[in-house]
């Protein structure tokens, strides 16, 4: 590995220095110089960090599944050699565990430390950085298992902090915060119901029915194309209220004077008996 030469490189630089970006792709920083590191490498390090205090074997058979365990244990010690060849090696050996050092900056950590402070009740307000965090995907390109689970895991983490951002800011009557937060979860994931649904309530929530009633046919427009399904019940609850007079008024009248139903139906009858109409 090796410090970019367009910006200069000191001599074991300071842990507290090294930044370890896996959102949007791998990146190792020095301050502000990326440090060039080999695929291979990366591949490591990068476990290392998604992995913290994983044995030898643990991290040997995540990155080659594929060989016999005493094979796989010996690319990992070459690995970790390597590595540690490095003044700017980012991770520590303690025994059989390998884990970044205490010092070095994961993006992975900045977002799941603030969809716990989410998940605790801290006012969204207060949580900086709240709609931007993971917005980028997890070492986009790489497809090995390891990566493709953490990918989803962080996908559905800042889904569900999203959402809780947003009713969080609905239920303060903050609304405008509330639809950025909700327009942000539907991006990440145009078609899952939950953030549509907080657009419909924000829109309710302002009086603006025609906004969400726009928002819902938008959505069942959407889904109908793509999946060929309907929105939920829980949904479409949501503009029962709203959308009844016009139902009502497009339903056909019956004609002055004509049979209507009794108490058991809409008119009260049972089906086929008939009120007549009552005598001048």
């Amino acid at each position: 590995m090796a410090a970019d030469s367009s910006v200069p490189s000191a001599a074991g630089p300071d842990p507290g220095d090294l930044a370890l970006h896996l959102l949007g792709g791998f990146r190792l920083l020095h301050a502000t110089a990326h440090i060039v590191v080999p695929r291979g490498l990366q591949r490591v390090i990068a476990l290392i960090g998604l992995r913290p205090g994983a044995t030898r074997s643990q991290l040997a058979g995540l990155l080659w599944p594929d060989v016999s365990e005493e094979r796989a244990l010996s690319s990992l010690r070459t690995a970790l050699w390597r590595l540690r060849q490095d003044p700017c090696c980012p991770m520590i050996v303690a025994g059989d565990t390998v884990r970044l050092a205490p010092a070095v900056r994961l993006d992975v950590d900045d977002l799941v430390g603030t969809a716990a402070r989410v998940r605790n009740g801290d006012d969204p307000r207060s949580t900086a950085g709240a709609l931007a965090a993971g917005r980028h995907d997890l070492l986009p390109g790489w497809y090995d298992d390891w990566v493709l689970l953490d990918r989803e895991r962080l996908r559905q983490l800042r889904l569900h902090m999203l959402e809780q951002v947003s009713a969080q800011h609905l239920a303060a009557g903050r609304h405008g915060e509330a639809l950025e937060a909700a327009l942000e979860a539907m991006a990440a994931e145009p078609l899952r119901e939950t953030p549509h649904r907080l657009v419909v309530r924000i829109h309710l929530a302002e009086g603006n029915a025609f906004e969400a009633v726009h928002a819902f046919y938008v959505y069942r427009d959407l889904l109908r194309r793509e999946l060929r399904l309907e929105p939920s019940p829980a949904m479409s609850a949501l503009l029962d209220d709203t959308l009844a007079p016009i139902r009502a008024a497009s339903r056909p009248q019956p004609p002055a004077g004509a049979p209507t139903l009794g108490r058991h139906g809409p008119g009260g009858a049972r089906d086929g008996d008939v009120t007549q109409p009552a005598a001048r």
